[in-house]
């Protein structure tokens, strides 16, 4: 993405004439991720479809018993929510039957009485056509739940995008973001979501934002290169998530770290094609919180623009990335392997040649191999107003075979902790290496 921040806040959704939201309570008010943007307000279900008052605490509720068809052409959301509802007042499982099932918008709003899972076998549908949205709303979402369990078992989450990618190009429209993300977990606690499948969507797949002690397990992003600012998972202002076994093909980072994210595992994720796995980008607005503790590791990037890379705004207002550990990854084809840029400026909507103010310190990059698309392998380009510090390279072997010549390392305003062995060569404080 280049670097608008995710928001946050309750969800509304305007794809229809009017949202419904079920709620058992408030939905929290965050603010954070990639992009702050307004805050709403959601009004409360005052009818409820055939089949609402079914279920009983630890029981099981089929949506089709709400009403929903999954004929693909229905617009089952009633029924989803109100089987959420009962559900939710009580505690249980709710079903999704084989079937094609089409979903203007959702939001299943906590907190619930009881732990929740919902049980897919069916998918989901969104429509096709491209409607403005109120700022980063989502289509599906998940709100201030605990103890939830989403079993996907494949399930395919379907944003038919493909119309909104040519409105999506924020270097030219500026309103990238009034499109809907795919599925929005906000504020979860101690929950687990696996098997699922985000495909098209017309804004970021998966959002993240304020969740804790959350699992994520065998999720599928799948998205043409061409589809612009899709990134496939984002993180942001969300402590112990752990995301294990990923398959993500996407039009921008694969998976993206925002601020106020700690303890994070990214481990076994296959990225590309798309933009690789990024920290940021930060430092665009004020009060961004730490990034602290992200391991990266495991991973196998291929044909992406970039590998692994922290990335933060000229101008910056300070902040803090710290414990950092980019471990064990393999490049097929990558644009710039490993890459710090702390003058990011997409656009040129930046304070060019102002010192960024985010502090980089402890990061460590280590047993990165493969090949590069071009002669830059590493590029480490730090802030000259905050330098980067203990900043380590270990064992790193990225090959270029391109006309250039082989793979060169470029530095500024940074003097990496070497050890192992490394191919590029690495640079000086300021400069280029190579073999």
């Amino acid at each position: 993405m280049v670097g608008f921040r995710r928001a946050s806040g309750v969800l509304i959704v305007v794809l229809v004439v009017m949202t419904t939201t079920i709620a058992n309570g408030t939905a929290p008010d965050p603010k954070g991720g990639k992009e702050p943007g307004p805050t709403g307000a959601t009004a409360p279900v005052t009818a409820t479809a055939p089949g609402a008052a079914l279920g009983a605490k630890g029981g099981s509720l089929d949506v089709k018993a709400s009403g929903a068809k999954g004929d693909g052409t229905t617009d089952d959301g009633p029924a989803f929510m109100a089987a959420w509802k009962t559900a939710c007042e009580a505690g249980g499982t709710i079903t999704v039957p084989k079937g094609e099932y089409l979903v203007n918008s959702v939001e299943f709003l906590g907190p619930c009485k009881g732990p929740v899972t919902l049980e897919m076998h069916g998918n989901l549908k969104a429509p096709a056509t491209v409607k403005a949205v109120k700022e980063h709303s989502g289509w599906v979402n998940f709100d201030n739940v605990a103890d939830f369990t989403l079993n996907g078992n494949g399930a395919i989450f379907d944003g038919q995008g493909s119309l909104a990618w040519k409105a999506n190009d924020c270097a030219k429209t500026g309103t990238c973001n009034s499109l809907p993300i795919n599925i929005r977990f906000t504020g979860l606690t101690n929950s687990l979501i696996k098997g699922i499948t985000s495909k098209n969507s017309k804004l970021f797949h998966v959002n993240i934002l304020n969740c804790k002690n959350v699992t994520f397990e065998g999720i599928g992003i799948d998205a043409p290169p061409e589809s612009l600012n899709t990134d496939g998972i984002h993180i942001g202002r969300s402590i112990g998530i752990k995301l294990n076994g990923a398959k993500i093909k996407t039009g921008d980072d694969c998976v993206s770290i925002g601020d106020g994210t700690e303890d994070l595992t990214v481990e076994n994720v296959e990225c590309g094609p798309g933009h690789g796995i990024a920290i940021g980008s930060l430092g665009r607005y004020p009060n961004e919180q730490p990034v602290k503790g992200v391991i990266v590791r495991k991973c196998i990037i291929k044909n992406t623009m970039n590998g692994v890379r922290i990335k933060t705004w000229p101008g910056s207002p300070p902040g803090i990335v710290s414990n950092i550990l980019f471990e064990d990854i393999t490049m097929d084809n990558v644009g710039t392997p490993v890459l710090i840029d702390q003058e990011y400026c997409p656009y040129g909507h930046c304070k060019a040649g102002v010192p960024s103010k985010v502090k980089l310190s402890d990061v460590t990059i280590k047993n990165i191999k493969g090949t590069s698309a071009t002669k830059v392998a590493v590029k480490l380009i730090c802030s000259k107003g905050t330098p980067c510090t203990n900043i380590a390279l270990a064992d790193i072997n990225l090959v270029h075979n391109g006309k250039e010549g082989p793979a060169v390392s470029a530095c500024s305003n940074i003097k990496p902790i070497t050890t192992g062995k490394l191919i590029p060569a690495p640079c000086t404080e300021v400069g280029v290496s190579g073999p």
